[in-house]
């Protein structure tokens, strides 16, 4: 137990110093936290909509927050390239969070194409139908997401490196939460860059 908390605590911190220097990209994880707290209260009697929630919002502003506000040039902080922080990233790096996406963005259109899904489902009849079947599929993509990337991390690393790694996974909007509940109000007093201090580590 000590080494798996203190990998869960390594790979928090590292996330945390190496990815989210922005303070709007922090802002933006906060309301993809918020966000995925109502889906995971929703896996209990609606896990379409929970899917749907998942993907629509939470993964989408997660991810806008990344791409395209944290900065990719060389880390001060760090003292770290991007180059570097991609090829040591124990999730999906951004490649990878492309492919993923792809996936996301491609299985709505797949699955208007191909109503029976390639004979996995019973054709969707109308609308309302198409967008269940669609929540459905998009937490399937997200539990087979975690689910392979932590197997791949336990073989090709360690068990207690993937576990940690979906630990981390599960528990990160309690955890955002808690780290940047002060983003925006940040982001209106000091500008778009917040400075990773060492007294945030824990």
């Amino acid at each position: 137990m000590t080494a798996f908390r203190e990998t869960l605590k390594t790979q928090r911190w590292d996330d945390h110093r190496y990815y989210h220097h922005s303070l709007v990209n922090q802002s933006l994880h906060l309301l993809s936290a918020i966000s995925f707290l109502f889906a995971y209260a929703l896996l209990f009697w609606a896990p379409w909509l929970a899917g749907l929630i998942g993907w629509a919002i939470s993964m989408t502003s997660r991810q806008i927050g990344h791409f395209f506000f944290e900065p990719k040039g060389y880390d001060e902080e760090n003292q770290a390239t991007h180059e570097y922080k991609e090829k040591i990233k124990v999730g999906y790096n951004l490649k990878r969070k492309v492919i993923l996406h792809a996936i996301w963005i491609a299985s709505p259109i797949i699955l208007y194409i191909e109503p029976p899904l390639f004979g996995l489902c019973k054709p969707y009849v109308g609308a309302p139908e198409f967008i269940h079947r669609v929540g459905q599929i998009w937490l399937c993509l997200g539990i087979s997401g975690l689910v392979f990337r932590s197997l791949y991390l336990s073989v090709t690393r360690d068990v207690v490196t993937g576990l940690a790694w979906a630990t981390k996974i599960l528990t990160d909007p309690f955890h955002d939460i808690k780290l940047y509940h002060r983003a925006p109000l940040c982001l209106l007093n000091r500008g778009m860059m917040d400075p990773v201090a060492a007294d945030n580590h824990g």
